[in-house]
């Protein structure tokens, strides 16, 4: 058999595993990649296989970085199974649709500008339609039920607890008269998170792939209770309002089950609140509709509460763009939640356009910030941004609550393997940045003693039974030239960013100076344009 990485290596997003087995396919997610424009690049590209030829799919969760280009790779010919949880496939009802409008929106605003000056029509990835099609192909699972993907191949779906219908994927082959058993994390949640269940302990396996989201870096142990209550409460004190770009599945409804305990027990005002995104409404009752997965304690409240899970008056949920519009015309501090969870589009750009500038608000980041987004931008500390088109200064305060995140660190993924009573030939350390990776891997290989292995993007791994062999996909050579000018452009890069802070430092210092230094910039902007602009 072989296992080939086809995205989420090296990187966050994206996650997709080719199994080749017994002579057919299977995938294990087809997701979409996220974060800089250079990262989001690999979304049109070709798949790396022909879809027509993929026999079946297991999906580990909803969210779009796992399940996003299933419509697109329907739409290129696939026909099987997609096999996933209950929850899952519910979830997914909502974030195909979501998602196919974003492309058909972001295409048509293309081909507005682009059409006129003679470029050519863009296509969307994939339509509406196209992910109704896609969610036809869904095959429900309960966790832990055993069922066949393909000949050769049976899988048990395990809760992950990172969110609702979250599954850790267990694979059982069998090839040539012998016997692999292989895990495929998922994105595993961290123990004691409300709501969801922990993730089960793993009973192990041959070869294991595991996520590294966090796999650098330890959660703050603190009271995430207690310093999201002073938050809000300094926050309503100088009357600003407390901004949180929230995830619509998984973070928005761990957060509405904080307030109303923190506002139970008196801990936080009784302000507005107002989630703004209709992609989080339709999740929250998604969560209010499946029980079942509900950890003890949830259960415990929903029971108390009269079969209520949240029991809030003060919460306002908001599925017109002419509710949302008004959100910020109403007097007085409120918490606003808002997707996307990464601050790069969506409604909260409009929350972040009429709060960033205001020092008397609060933007609190809840969750895993990729590469490239404005939210790992304002984590890092940027000054100014641009949104719709207009420059924004950051006046508010910028707070990163990692306690909040729906992904296990590195102390507990560690933790959490270490419970197996059988240990894997080697862990394939994907889902997470290099250095995330690297650290995670070093770990792994310390404490368990196990073989590790970061693979990149087309990497592969040769398996008989619980033998392999890696197989390192081919470097892409660049020719002389090519590399020359890589280097003269980052070189240009390195510059600019230097200049920019000195010049961001000088009108902080003296704001006299900054339009004199503006001036200069717009005459760069036309040299620029006058060199370059007929490439």
């Amino acid at each position: 058999m072989k296992l080939t990485f086809l995205g989420a290596a090296r990187t966050v997003t994206g996650s997709c595993y080719l199994l080749e087995v017994n002579g057919k396919k299977m995938l294990v997610d087809c997701g979409m990649f996220q974060g800089s424009k250079s990262i989001k690049a690999f979304n049109e590209k070709p798949f790396a296989f022909n879809p027509a030829e993929i026999d079946a799919m297991v999906l580990t969760h909803a969210h779009v970085d796992h399940s996003g280009l299933i419509p697109r790779l329907v739409k290129e010919g696939f026909k099987g199974r997609v096999h996933c949880t209950k929850s899952t496939q519910q979830l997914c009802t909502i974030l195909l649709p979501d998602s196919a409008h974003i492309q058909e929106s972001d295409a048509e605003f293309a081909n507005r500008k682009g059409l006129r000056a003679g470029k050519s029509q863009v296509e969307p990835l994939f339509t509406i339609d196209d992910a109704y099609i896609a969610l036809q192909h869904f095959y429900v699972h309960n966790f832990e039920e055993t069922f066949e993907v393909i000949p050769g191949v049976t899988a048990k779906l395990r809760v992950a607890g990172h969110i609702l219908g979250s599954a850790t994927v267990y694979l059982v082959i069998e090839e040539n008269g012998k016997k692999t058993t292989m895990i495929f994390s998922g994105d595993v949640g961290q123990p004691k998170q409300p709501i969801v269940e922990d993730p089960s302990v793993l009973s192990g396996a041959d070869f294991i792939i595991t996520e590294s989201t966090y796999g650098n870096r330890k959660h703050k142990a603190y009271d995430k209770e207690e310093e999201l209550a002073r938050i809000i409460n300094e926050t309503v004190e100088r009357g600003g309002n407390v901004v949180i770009p929230a995830f619509a599945v998984g973070r928005t409804q761990v957060l509405l089950y904080y307030f109303q305990k923190l506002t139970q027990e008196g801990k936080i005002p009784d302000v507005p609140i107002y989630v703004d995104s209709p992609l989080a409404t339709k999740a929250t009752g998604i969560t209010l509709a499946n029980k079942e997965e509900y950890d003890e304690e949830t259960r415990a409240l929903v029971e108390f509460q009269g079969d209520r899970l949240f029991a809030m008056k003060n919460v306002h949920f908001t599925p017109t763009p002419e509710e949302s519009r008004m959100i910020n015309g109403i007097e007085g501090p409120k918490i606003i939640l808002s997707a996307s969870g990464m601050a790069d589009a969506g409604r909260i750009l409009h929350h972040l356009k009429h709060n960033l500038w205001r020092p008397e608000c609060t933007v609190v980041f809840a969750g895993y910030q990729a590469e490239g987004t404005m939210g790992r931008n304002l984590i890092d500390g940027v000054k100014k941004v641009k949104i719709m088109g207009e420059t924004i200064h950051v006046a508010a305060q910028i707070i990163n609550m990692t306690g909040f995140s729906a992904h296990a660190d590195k102390e507990q993924l560690i933790d959490w393997y270490k419970k197996m009573p059988q240990k894997p030939k080697i862990f394939f350390v994907t889902h997470g940045e290099f250095d995330a990776a690297s650290e995670l891997s070093k770990d792994l290989q310390m404490q368990l003693g196990t073989a590790v292995y970061i693979p990149k993007y087309g990497d592969s791994v040769a398996i008989d039974g619980a033998d392999y062999v890696i197989e390192a996909a081919p470097e892409v050579e660049t020719l002389p030239e090519v590399a020359e000018l890589q280097d003269s452009i980052t070189a240009i890069e390195r510059n600019y960013m230097q200049y920019r802070n000195k010049m961001e430092q000088i009108a902080l210092r003296d704001s006299a100076k900054a339009d004199q230094m503006r001036k200069k910039l717009e005459k760069v902007r036309r040299y620029m344009d006058e060199m370059l602009g007929n490439l």
